[in-house]
């Protein structure tokens, strides 16, 4: 796995390039622009409610023309996450997916929260997304339906697989005519921050290795679920084994 952004020639980004390392990640891919901060999202949470407070720094600097054709034959697939920080990424990243899927790459993409409202953008995303993976409030704050059920249904006559997180009631997901849903795994909540990244990697290890719809999603469900366990996003992220013993 490799991840690609910029950061700043800074203590924080010196840390993060260390903690993605420590993960056998590829930081190769990562550009470092002395000149600009690493970007910071604080997070405040207490029970079910959270803020997040971001210091955008150079998040927003990544530009699509970055992401060369060269990594993109080096990988699998592409995930995008954080659509509305990666301001410098979004009016380039339809031709990103087009050169992506040229090159027989599938994409999938979590928008995360649009602090505007405006949602704008996705009509012309979503077509090109393999896998949409929004939660419960993007998903009907992005489709205007009133249910998250009619919300995945709108959204999946645009993405080819929604798959939608519903926190501790699991999740959902629609492929064609194919509709399944997934429980959340019973678990001590300590914290929910990270727990939508887990469910992300858990439901796309299963969907690029072929597994059908509904192992695929109780693999993300798991993985979102027994992350909470401790404070922190990674702190208690489980091993593919310990996960899969929730699922198989």
């Amino acid at each position: 796995m490799a991840f690609v952004g910029v950061y700043g020639d800074d203590l924080f980004g010196r840390f993060m390039l260390d903690e993605l390392a420590k993960w056998q990640i590829d930081i190769s891919p990562i550009l470092i622009d002395p000149s600009r901060q690493t970007g910071l999202s604080l997070i405040l949470s207490r029970g079910s409610d959270r803020a997040i407070l971001t210091h955008p720094g150079c998040i927003g600097d990544l530009r699509a023309e970055q992401v060369t054709d060269e990594l993109l034959r080096k990988a699998r697939h592409l995930h995008v996450a954080s659509y509305f920080l990666q301001i410098g990424l979004q009016a380039g990243l339809p031709g990103l997916f087009r050169r992506a899927h040229d090159l027989e790459r599938t994409i999938s993409l979590d928008p995360n929260w649009d602090p505007s409202g405006k949602w704008r953008g996705f009509d012309a995303l979503l077509p090109q997304v393999d896998v949409f993976l929004p939660n419960e409030k993007e998903a009907i704050a992005l489709s205007g339906a009133a249910t998250v059920e009619a919300a995945l249904a709108r959204l999946g006559q645009s993405c080819q697989t929604v798959a939608v997180k519903l926190g501790k009631d699991g999740a959902i997901a629609l492929r064609g005519r194919e509709h399944v849903s997934a429980p959340a795994i019973q678990a001590d909540m300590v914290d929910t921050v990270g727990a939508g990244d887990l469910f992300d990697a858990g439901f796309l290890y299963g969907w690029l290795n072929g597994w059908d719809l509904e192992t695929a999603l109780r693999l993300g469900s798991a993985c979102g679920s027994l992350s909470t366990r401790k404070a922190g996003g990674t702190a208690a992220q489980p091993t593919l084994e310990e996960a899969r013993r929730h699922v198989l």
